[in-house]
């Protein structure tokens, strides 16, 4: 009582609690201490760390915690000292009412090897409850007829501590009529009575006071007391009596409220008002009387408030009978509540990984499960296990615990995320489950390269590009997450004629997108051989590569070039020489020509664009052979100019032309012999080539005259035979209308070639134009076709010139028409 008195006043208190705190083990991973009620917040239990075999720092790093189901926490651990310590005022009446042994149960959890430990710790008893009989007064009626030795029940005290420190003796006030007798029944209970000690008068004195003292056996003691009025009655001489001391009964805890359980019954000899009895709970600490009702009348007793059997599984009531004038008797009700399977499995994730690396091996823990079932029995049996198919295990560790584990290695790209199920089912019937979900992340390791979405890529870019245009994009697939998923993008260094690709090209390092970095020349560079490479960020980072063709398209963008004849580089011109007996389809020389493009672009054709003596010489379209068409004349000129031109097929097409100088002579020395003989540079006075042109003239002007006069008399010709057919009705056989030529189609043979001369007399000067022959394969010129006007002669001409001696005269000659087919136009200015 000294130890526990030291407590109270707050003196001594940590040497008592070494004293006090035992430490016991009993097998692996239990662990026993015992302590005092009524402990100060942050007094010591016990030496935690120690019986743990660690040091106080280790508590905290290997997150040692204290576990505990359904229950406040009344312990706490000191993690600098390594002790266990209250965490708040223990109760021990509280926890255990009337125990006579309070034992508190707890797990300490070691987290880093997931181990459990059992702390068991005894609350023992102090004195820091006095008797009390929950009534400051009792009124007891007693009959005068009473006889002496009549014992009557009083109210009995409640001290809610254990052991010494229980309810231990009652004293009653002294009284010349009145003692105390205490009876002890089989569970200990001491129940005062009053004992009249010699017979009562009423009319001696009505009133009795009495006081009764209750103490228990604490050091130092506590004392209740209790004022009992005794009222002397008359001639009620008999107390009610149960019909049987005890009942007992057995209910089910699921019992509706309102459910009658039984009746009780007491009887009283006496006749009248003395024989009424009526019934009532005894004042109990506790809920009692929140859970039952006594029908005071009948006796009947039923049910309030449901029944819980994991909260109490026994009941003990007490009942008085008392009749009219106040004699009572007692009984006592025992009531069992049985238990049913209403409460399902409890499910504790106590300890939880939320994330695991996909390397991780089979095995590794993820939770550690504590399963729990409040009822009893069968009903309390547990199992536990995974719902679906998933690569994980439950394997049993101590008591109801469980270690969620992998049973293999993990693949974040196959499944990045589980959602397990654990379903926790009792034995009851039915049987009831609890399901609890686990969300595990699969976290993710850089193991997967970037891969590109093809295994070769080829791209296309025209030439002469704009700098910075857009080529190609490539995509690489990362089936990582976050960094390890980003990828970047990079051009592998190399080499072109010497110049690094990175000149050329460049690469978004982030889109895969291929930029030119210049203009692009098919002539230089037909295509480059690339190398890309998509690395991902993670650590270390893992790549992969891929060739890219670029292929550069043509454009046509260069115009032919003349090979031969080369062009001179000292302002001479060369000559082509053709001997003046040269057949038909001799060959003069050939043009040669290259396109630097390629394909339909360096197609080349080639052509005459223009000709000192057209028809002379004609050009093949493909191969630019320079060939006579026509055998060669007197008055062919002994120099022929020719201007070939050489065209591509692009779009649009570009071409180029020489010009090519002929001479008609058998060597180089007949050639220089007849250009001097030509010298442009000799005096005019010296050439009079007038009178050659008017004989020229003359003569044509004859023959175009006599060609007319026939064409007419073929046209009356054919008018006369018409109309011989007409008269006739008939039709000449065999004969076509088109061998009928008439006046009318001499101009269109007139029109097929011309030449055109102007002379004057005055300055002797000669002007000679040839036009473009009319040939399908040569570009027609827009003024040969202009020049194709009937004879005329205009006067306007003469009177603006003002020279009476200026003559214009234009003729069409058609010379040679079966055989060569053209005109000459001859225009002279006299």
């Amino acid at each position: 009582m000294t130890s526990y008195l030291r407590f109270r006043n707050g003196g001594g208190l940590a040497l008592l609690c070494a004293l006090l705190g035992t430490l016991c083990k009993t097998g692996s991973g239990q662990i026993r201490y015992s302590v005092p009620e009524e402990l100060d917040n942050g007094s010591f239990v016990g030496n935690i760390a120690k019986d743990l075999g660690l040091e106080p720092r280790e508590l905290a790093e290997r997150g040692v915690r204290i576990v505990s189901r359904g229950r406040t926490q009344l312990f706490a651990l000191n993690p600098r000292s390594g002790s266990l310590v209250t965490a708040g005022k223990v109760d021990r009446e509280e926890l255990c009412a009337q125990s006579a042994r309070c034992l508190v149960k707890f797990n300490i959890l070691v987290e880093d090897k997931l181990k459990i430990f059992e702390v068991e710790i005894e609350i023992k008893d102090i004195n820091d409850n006095a008797p009390d009989f929950l009534t400051e007064d009792l009124e007891i009626k007693i009959s005068e007829l009473t006889a002496p030795g009549t014992r009557f029940p009083l109210k009995t005290a409640f001290d809610l501590d254990v052991g010494l420190n229980s309810l231990q003796n009652y004293e009653l006030s002294s009284s010349d009529y009145f003692s105390l007798a205490v009876n002890s029944i089989t569970d200990g209970a001491k129940y005062p009575e009053l004992v009249l000690e010699r017979a009562l008068d009423r009319e001696e004195k009505k009133f009795h006071q009495l006081i009764l003292v209750a103490s228990d056996g604490g050091d130092p003691a506590h004392s209740g007391s209790l004022c009992i009025q005794v009222i002397v009655l008359d001639a009620n001489d008999n107390p009610p009596v149960f019909t049987q001391p005890e009942y007992r009964l057995s209910v089910q805890e699921n019992l509706p409220v309102g459910t009658w359980l039984l009746t009780v019954n007491a009887t009283d000899p006496d006749e009248g008002f003395n024989a009424q009895v009526s019934y009532m709970l005894d004042k109990m600490p506790g809920k009692i009387g929140q859970i039952f009702y006594l029908n005071s009348v009948t006796g009947d007793i039923s049910i309030l408030k449901s029944l819980d059997y994991e909260d109490t599984m026994f009941y003990e009531i007490k009942i008085d009978a008392q009749d009219g004038p106040g004699l009572l008797s007692r009984a006592k009700i025992l009531v069992t509540v049985l238990d049913v399977n209403d409460n399902a499995p409890e499910v504790i994730i106590t300890s939880l990984t939320r994330s695991v690396p996909e390397e991780a091996t089979a095995g590794r823990e993820i939770a550690l499960i504590n399963v729990h079932d409040r009822d009893s029995g069968q009903n309390g049996q547990v199992t536990v296990f995974i719902l679906e198919s998933m690569p994980f295990n439950l394997e049993k560790a101590i008591d109801q615990y469980y270690r969620l584990v992998t049973a293999r290695s993990l693949d974040r790209e196959q499944v990045s995320e589980y959602n397990i199920t654990l379903r926790a089912t009792d034995g009851g019937s039915p049987p009831l489950s609890t399901d609890t979900h686990i969300t595990l992340h699969v976290a993710d390791i850089n193991d997967n390269p970037p891969a590109f979405t093809h295994d070769s890529y080829s791209a296309y870019i025209s030439e002469n590009n704009p700098r910075g245009a857009f080529i190609f994009s490539v995509t690489a697939r990362d089936p990582d997450s976050i960094e390890n998923a980003h990828i970047t993008y990079a051009l592998t260094e190399g080499t072109l004629q010497g110049v690094p690709l990175s000149t050329y090209v460049s690469i978004n390092s982030d889109t895969g997108v291929l930029y030119a970095l210049c203009s692009f020349d098919y002539e230089q560079v037909r295509d480059l051989q690339l190398l890309l490479t998509a690395s991902d960020s993670g650590n270390p980072p893992l790549s992969s590569n891929v060739s890219v063709s670029l292929f550069v398209l043509d454009q046509n963008d260069n115009m032919p070039e003349i090979l031969y004849p080369a062009p001179p580089t000292d302002g001479s011109t060369g000559m082509e020489l053709v001997p003046p007996s040269a057949e038909p389809g001799y060959l003069v020389t050939k043009v040669v020509a290259v396109d630097r493009d390629s394909g339909q672009n360096a197609w080349l054709s080639y052509r005459l664009l223009k000709a000192s003596e057209p028809g002379l010489f004609t050009v093949g379209l493909h191969t630019g052979e320079v060939r006579t068409a026509r055998a060669l004349l007197d008055r062919d000129a002994l120099k022929q100019s020719l201007v070939v031109a050489v065209q591509d097929h692009g779009q649009p097409p570009l071409s180029a032309t020489v010009t090519l100088a002929v001479a008609m002579a058998d060597s180089i020395p007949d050639v220089l012999a007849n250009l001097g003989s030509f010298d442009p540079s000799a005096n005019p006075d010296d050439l009079d080539l007038t009178p050659y042109l008017v004989v020229a003239v003359a003569a044509v002007s004859f023959v175009f005259l006599a060609f007319v006069i026939m064409l007419l008399a073929l046209r009356l010709r054919r008018c006369h035979r018409s109309r011989l057919l007409q008269a006739s009705e008939g039709v000449l056989p065999g004969m076509p209308v088109s061998h009928f030529v008439g006046v009318d189609r001499v101009q269109t043979f007139l029109q097929t070639y011309s030449h055109e001369v102007s002379l004057t007399s005055d300055t002797r000067e000669t002007h000679l134009i040839f036009p473009q022959p009319n040939y399908s394969d040569m570009l027609i010129s827009q003024e040969s076709c202009e020049k194709s006007e009937p004879l005329l002669v205009s006067q306007d001409a003469l009177e603006t010139k003002g020279d009476p001696k200026l003559l214009q005269v234009s003729l069409f000659l058609s010379l040679n028409v079966i055989k060569k087919n053209y005109a000459s136009v001859v225009i002279i200015k006299l």
